[in-house]
C-alpha cells in the first residue's frame, strides 16, 4: 500500500533537557546486534586474546609483563601500546606509553590504560577519541568504559569537525557516550563556535546516529512583518517506531504564547498525520487563534479504503498572519473530505462527503463552492473484450448550498470503443451518451424545478507514426513524424437552465484539445461538430533521451458552439492555434515552451517559455516568462542556486509582475481588480558550507492577500552531526528554486 506522505523524523535532535529532567530514549529496533557488536555473552566467552609483543616476561598464565610493539587482540578489540601488563586470569591488561585502541571501528589514544578484555570495561586517561558511525571526536581527562558500548567521558569535548582546533566543540564536565542506543548525553553542557560560546545547558541529549529519540528539539528563532519576533521550543516524542508526536511552544512577540502539535503514525494498513495550533487571546485581535489540518488513510481490506482531509482555521487571516509557507499563507479554502472506496475486479465504488471553509480575502470575494453531502460514483471499465473497450460511470450527488440553488443530480455517463493499434497508426472510434437529471431548489424563492438531459457524442481518434534516421547537433537519432486528427460530433441541447454546481471550462492545453468537451464537469456538455489537427516531431536518441519535441495543434470548429457556461455564446468561434516544444540542448540545459494564439483577439493570449541550467550539482539558474491575457498576468521568475565565492552560494528567486493593459482590451471580461504590478514574490540569500557547518541567511517576501504580504527573516547555523540552530528556511528554498540541492546532508534526517 503506498501512501501519499511519507512519515519522517525531525530534523534534528539536539535535546535540552533542565534541572532532573532527563531525555527518554527509545529502544532501537535491532536488539540482538548494535553496529555489529556481539550481543549474546557466550559469543564473548567464546572469543579468546592473543597478545604479541618484541619482550615477554613472566607466567603466561598468570602475568605477562609486555614491552615495545605491543599488541593485544580480542574480538573487535585491539589495543597497542609500547609497555603493558597482562593478568590472564583476570583478561585484564594495563598500558601505558603511545596508547592507541580500536574497536568496532572507533579510534582512542591516551597516556594509560586499563581495560578487562573480556568485558571491555576499564578507562583511560588524558584521551582522544574518534567514532565511526557519527564522526563524532574529541578529547577529555578521563574515558571511562562502562561496556563495549557505553562511555563516560570527563571534563571533555565532542564535535564532528577534523583536526585538533574544530570550528565548533561541546564541552562538558561528564560526557555519556551510548553507541548501543545510539545517542549521548552531556552534563552542563556549552557549545562553542570560533572559540566563542553561543548556548549553554544543565543538560544535553544529542543522537550519535539516524534513530530517533525523544527530547527537546533545537529552539527555533525568527522575524516576521507579521508577528515580530518569535522563537520555539519544540520537544519530540518517540512514542514507537511508527508513531511521534512534536510539541511546539510557539512565542510571538505582537500576538502571545501559541501552543503546536504534530502527531504522526504509520502501519501496515493505516497512516496520518495530525496538525493543530492554539493562541489564546491574540494580544492584537483579543481573540484566540486556531488551526488543525489533519489527513488519514486506512485500508481495511485489499478492496475497501477510506481516506480523511480535515482542515479548519479560526478567522480568515489565520494562514496570513502565521504561516511562513507560501502554499499555505494564500490558502483560501480549506478542504473537509471524507470517502469510502470499495475496488472489485473492474469497477470502484466511492461513498464521498465533502465541503470547504472559506477564508474570504476583502479584496477579491470567492464564491463558496457547493458542498457535496453526499456523493456517491461507481466507475467501472473493461479493456478488449472481443476488441473492445468499455467504460461507465455513474453519480448521484446532492450539493448544497446556503445561498444559492441547491438540489440533487444524477449522471449515467457509458462508452465503448474499438482501438485499432498498429506500430505504424492507430484508429479509434468511440460513441459515449451522457444522461443527466436535476431536482433542485432555489433557497430564495423556494421553487422546485426538475431538468433532464441525453446527449450522446461520437468521436475519431487517429494517428501515423513515422520514423526515420537523422542527425541532432552532431549525433545520430531517430525522427518522429506523428500527425493526428481527432473528430468530435455532439448535438446541441439548451442548458442555459441547468445549475452550476461543480463546472467551469477548461483551459485549452494539449491534453484538453484531444477531449470530448471542453467543460469540465457534468453541469454543462458542449455542442461539437469539430476537427483538431495536430503534428508531433521528435528527435530521439539510442539510449530513448528525447532531445527535441515540437507539436502543434488546431482545433477547427464547423458549427457555432452554443452552449456556454453562463451567457450563450455569439458569432462564430474562430480556431486556436496551441504551439508547444522542448529543448534537450545537453545534459545540463533544458529549455521549453508553450503558446496559445487566438484567431478571434488576433494575438497571443496564453503563453510560458522557460530555461533550466543545471551544469552540477549544487548549481542550478532558471528562467520562466509567462503571459496569461484573460487573467492580466504578465511575469517573469528568476531563480537559482549558484556557488559565488570559495564555499560561499547564492540562493534567490524573483517573481515580478511586468506591465500591461490586457483588462482594457476589446473582447475579454472586465477584471475586479486591477492588474498587479512589481514584486510578487521575492527570496534572497546567502550560504556558507565549511566542513562540518554551515550557515544560511534567507530574506522571504511572499503575498498573503490581494496587496498584502508577509516578509520573513531567517538565520540558521547548522552543526553537521549535532543540530540545526535559528530559523529554518530550507522548506522555502525547495519550493521556491526548482532543483535546489541543500549543501550538506544531516545524518539526523532519517525516514522510515
Amino acid at each position: 500500500m503506498t501512501w501519499p506522505f511519507p512519515l519522517r523524523r525531525p530534523q534534528r535532535l539536539f535535546t535540552t533537557v533542565v534541572a532532573v529532567i532527563a531525555a527518554v530514549s527509545a529502544p532501537s529496533l535491532a536488539t540482538a546486534q548494535t553496529n555489529g557488536k556481539p550481543a549474546k555473552a557466550e559469543d564473548r566467552e567464546e572469543e579468546t586474546t592473543r597478545i604479541s609483543s618484541e619482550q615477554m616476561t613472566g607466567r603466561p598464565d598468570r602475568e605477562l609483563v609486555l614491552e615495545r610493539d605491543v599488541e593485544i587482540i580480542r574480538g573487535e578489540t585491539t589495543v597497542n601500546s609500547d609497555h603493558a601488563t597482562y593478568w590472564a586470569a583476570e583478561d585484564e591488561v594495563e598500558l601505558s606509553g603511545n596508547i592507541r585502541m580500536t574497536r568496532f571501528g572507533d579510534r582512542y589514544t591516551g597516556d594509560k590504560m586499563r581495560l578487562k578484555m573480556d568485558s571491555g570495561v576499564g578507562y583511560v586517561t588524558n584521551p582522544t577519541y574518534h567514532m565511526l558511525e557519527s564522526n563524532g571526536q574529541g578529547r577529555a581527562e578521563r574515558i571511562d568504559f562502562e561496556s563495549d558500548d557505553r562511555a563516560l567521558i570527563t571534563d571533555g569535548t565532542y564535535s564532528t569537525c577534523e583536526g585538533p582546533n574544530p570550528d565548533w566543540y561541546l564541552k562538558a564536565s561528564s560526557l555519556k557516550l551510548d553507541t548501543g542506543r545510539e545517542v549521548g548525553n552531556a552534563e552542563a553542557p556549552v557549545i562553542y563556535f570560533k572559540g566563542v560560546p553561543i548556548i549553554g545547558a544543565l543538560s544535553m541529549s544529542f543522537p550519535l546516529s539516524a534513530a530517533r529519540k525523544s527530547g527537546f528539539l533545537a529552539p527555533t528563532q525568527g522575524t516576521t512583518s507579521t508577528g515580530g519576533f518569535e522563537v520555539s521550543v519544540p520537544y519530540y516524542f518517540n512514542i514507537a517506531p511508527n508513531r511521534d508526536l512534536t510539541l511546539t511552544p510557539r512565542y510571538i512577540a505582537r500576538r502571545g504564547m501559541m501552543l503546536g502539535a504534530d502527531a504522526r503514525y504509520m502501519d501496515s494498513t493505516y497512516a496520518g498525520e495530525t496538525k493543530a495550533e492554539f493562541l489564546p487571546n491574540d494580544t492584537q485581535t483579543k481573540t484566540n487563534r486556531w488551526s488543525i489540518a489533519s489527513v488519514h488513510a486506512q485500508k481495511f481490506s485489499p478492496e475497501t479504503t477510506m481516506n480523511w482531509n480535515i482542515n479548519a482555521a479560526s478567522d480568515n487571516n489565520y494562514p496570513s498572519d502565521f504561516s511562513r509557507n507560501l502554499s499555505i499563507s494564500t490558502q483560501r479554502l480549506l478542504l473537509r473530505d471524507l470517502n469510502f472506496t470499495y475496488a472489485g475486479n473492474f469497477w470502484t465504488a466511492t461513498a464521498r462527503a465533502s465541503n470547504y471553509q472559506v477564508l474570504q480575502d476583502p479584496a477579491a470575494p470567492i464564491t463558496r463552492p457547493y458542498d457535496r453531502l453526499p456523493q456517491f460514483t461507481l466507475s467501472a471499465a473493461r479493456q478488449d473484450v472481443n476488441g473492445f473497450d468499455w467504460t461507465a460511470n455513474l453519480e448521484a450527488t446532492r450539493f448544497w448550498h446556503p445561498t444559492m440553488v441547491r438540489g440533487e443530480r444524477y449522471v449515467v455517463n457509458p462508452s465503448i470503443s474499438y482501438p485499432i493499434v498498429r506500430p505504424s497508426y492507430f484508429i479509434t472510434p468511440k460513441v459515449s451518451l451522457n444522461a443527466a437529471a436535476y431536482s433542485v431548489q432555489d433557497p430564495n424563492t423556494n421553487v422546485s424545478s426538475t431538468y433532464n438531459r441525453a446527449l450522446p457524442t461520437f468521436s475519431l481518434d487517429s494517428g501515423l507514426v513515422f520514423e526515420r534516421e537523422a542527425s541532432f547537433f552532431g549525433s545520430a537519432m531517430t525522427q518522429t513524424l506523428e500527425p493526428r486528427l481527432f473528430y468530435v460530433k455532439t448535438p446541441y441541447r439548451d442548458q442555459s437552465k441547468f445549475p452550476i454546481f461543480d463546472s467551469a471550462v477548461a483551459d485549452l492545453s494539449f491534453a484538453q484539445i484531444f477531449s470530448e468537451n471542453r467543460f469540465i464537469g457534468n453541469d454543462r456538455i458542449s455542442d461539437s461538430n469539430q476537427l483538431t489537427a495536430a503534428m508531433v516531431s521528435r528527435y530521439i536518441e539510442e539510449s530513448g533521451t528525447e532531445r527535441l519535441r515540437v507539436a502543434l495543434a488546431q482545433r477547427v470548429y464547423f458549427d457555432e458552439q452554443r452552449v456556454a457556461l453562463t451567457t450563450p455564446t455569439t458569432g462564430k468561434s474562430k480556431p486556436d492555434w496551441l504551439a508547444s516544444g522542448t529543448l534537450q540542448i545537453s545534459n545540463a540545459l533544458r529549455t521549453e515552451g508553450n503558446v496559445q494564439y487566438s484567431a478571434n483577439q488576433n494575438s497571443v493570449i496564453r503563453g510560458n517559455a522557460g530555461l533550466s541550467w543545471r551544469p552540477e550539482p549544487k548549481k542550478v539558474l532558471n528562467l520562466t516568462y509567462r503571459v496569461d491575457v484573460p487573467n492580466a498576468l504578465r511575469q517573469i521568475d528568476v531563480s537559482g542556486q549558484w556557488p559565488i565565492a570559495d564555499r560561499w552560494y547564492g540562493v534567490g528567486r524573483l517573481n515580478y509582475s511586468l506591465p500591461n493593459d490586457y483588462a482594457n482590451r476589446p473582447g475579454f471580461a472586465p477584471l475586479t481588480a486591477p492588474p498587479s504590478r512589481g514584486l510578487s514574490e521575492g527570496l534572497m540569500g546567502l550560504e556558507y558550507k565549511a566542513d562540518c557547518w554551515i550557515f544560511r541567511v534567507v530574506a522571504q517576501r511572499i503575498p498573503t492577500a490581494t496587496g498584502k504580504s508577509t516578509s520573513t527573516l531567517f538565520f540558521q547555523l547548522e552543526l553537521s552531526g549535532l543540530t540545526r540552530l535559528g530559523s529554518d528556511p530550507l522548506q522555502a528554498l525547495r519550493t521556491s528554486i526548482p532543483g535546489y540541492q541543500e549543501l550538506g546532508t544531516n545524518p539526523n534526517r532519517s525516514s522510515y
